[in-house]
């Protein structure tokens, strides 16, 4: 795109990205990814890989005199087959940590999905431009937040003025891993996601594992947690296991001591909080699996529904309840070894109150107003002084 200024052209390097654990060269620029290769190798299944591949928490850092950024980008737009669509991903532009401008890139690939088949299809489509122009003519820190639902291949950064990575501030790493509602579910932009917003309010680096439909207790993910160096871990798990209807209790216990063990063997003393769910009604007490509810299409909107049957969590089913209660007991039971382990039910984030006056509109994601609630309670009661997360000054 030409607009008359003396562009420089800047290689988008490792030094760059923040948030990703892996860089991978395409045949069009870089593809940041939150998993990495090992671990997507070891089960490459659709869900799995546009979550992991969708940069939640992602952005491009770095300190210039620019006054006019451009990003040429290659976005992947998700598409459902008979949904209403959907808006296109958001990209932040922050000036020294402060949200100055935000916009959302042209062009792409189509991903149409189609629930009912269970198919997909991909139509190739072109580069698109982020342009932000009237940025403030003095050094300052640039930020580019990625946006949290739209798989994102970075093409070419441009500038008016030489980029220089930012110098490392000396901010603790909050590494969090969690299901949808980590990843960004419907929140009005990615740097206004509820851990982005925590993280802002806490005054750390985030680095976003939230999974759309994949916080399964999978082996390969404790092992990334284990293996990403950070001064802070917290991981959020129940509702995918209960949507997916994938362990009984008999399994998810062990399940989560293991996904403990392993992340304890790359941070044997680093503050670590283990979450329940927020409140979702339809499953507070009924199994899942959680399935599409089509009746409301017509009027745009999608929904879910709890198809389990509550009989059968005497026979182990798991409920959000159930895994509350056994989340509770296990960290408990674990703490006498490891003070450095705590608990946080997801209620104080959002329960009961909350869902009458913010109700999850398709009865499984929180809306943009309340990831901003709970983003200002997790910040609140985890990185306020005496909480598990306390900043303590250098």
């Amino acid at each position: 795109m030409n607009h008359q200024r003396d562009w420089i052209s800047t290689p988008i390097t490792a030094d760059l990205v923040r948030g990703a654990l892996d860089l991978e060269r395409t045949e069009h620029g870089v593809l940041p990814h939150r998993l990495p290769a090992r671990a997507r190798a070891q089960y490459a299944e659709g869900q799995l890989a546009m979550a992991e591949a969708q940069p939640s928490g992602v952005r491009l850092a770095f300190r210039t005199r620019a006054t006019a950024v451009e990003l040429d980008t290659l976005p992947t737009k998700t598409v459902y087959q008979g949904a209403p669509p959907r808006p296109d991903g958001m990209y932040d532009l922050l000036v020294d940590g402060e949200l100055t401008e935000r916009t959302s890139a042209p062009g792409g690939n189509v991903l149409t999905v189609d629930m009912t088949a269970g198919s997909a299809e991909t139509r190739p489509g072109p580069v698109g431009t982020v342009r932000f122009d009237g940025l403030p003519d003095r050094e300052k820190n640039v930020e580019i937040w990625l946006p949290y639902n739209e798989i994102t291949q970075l093409v070419e950064l441009r500038t008016d003025a030489p980029v220089e990575p930012v110098p490392d501030g000396g901010r603790k790493v909050w590494l969090h891993h969690g299901s949808s509602i980590s990843h960004g579910s419907n929140a009005e932009s990615p740097s206004t996601t509820w851990p982005a917003l925590a993280a802002s309010l806490g005054g750390v680096e985030l680095i976003n594992l939230g999974l759309g439909g994949s916080a399964m207790l999978d082996p390969f993910t404790a092992r990334a947690l284990r293996d990403t160096p950070a001064d802070l871990i917290s991981v959020k798990i129940g509702i995918n296991v209960v949507n997916a209807d994938v362990m009984r209790l008999r399994a998810f216990t062990p399940a989560v001591h293991g996904f403990l063990d392993t992340i304890r063997e790359g941070h044997p003393s680093t503050p670590l909080l283990l979450a329940s769910p927020i409140l979702c009604p339809i499953h507070e007490d009924t199994p899942g699996p959680s399935l599409p509810d089509f009746s409301n299409l017509g009027e745009g909107q999608l929904q879910f529904m709890a198809a389990g049957d509550p009989a059968e969590v005497a026979a182990g089913k798991l409920t959000l309840n159930v895994i509350r209660d056994e989340l509770a007991r296990i960290v408990k039971q674990r703490a006498a070894d490891d003070p450095n382990l705590y608990y946080l039910d997801g209620r104080e984030l959002y329960g009961e109150a909350d869902s009458a006056e913010l109700p999850l509109p398709d009865q499984l994601h929180p809306d943009a107003a309340a990831h901003r609630r709970i983003g200002e309670r997790f910040a609140e009661l985890a990185f306020r002084t005496g909480g598990p997360f306390a900043v303590r000054p250098a």
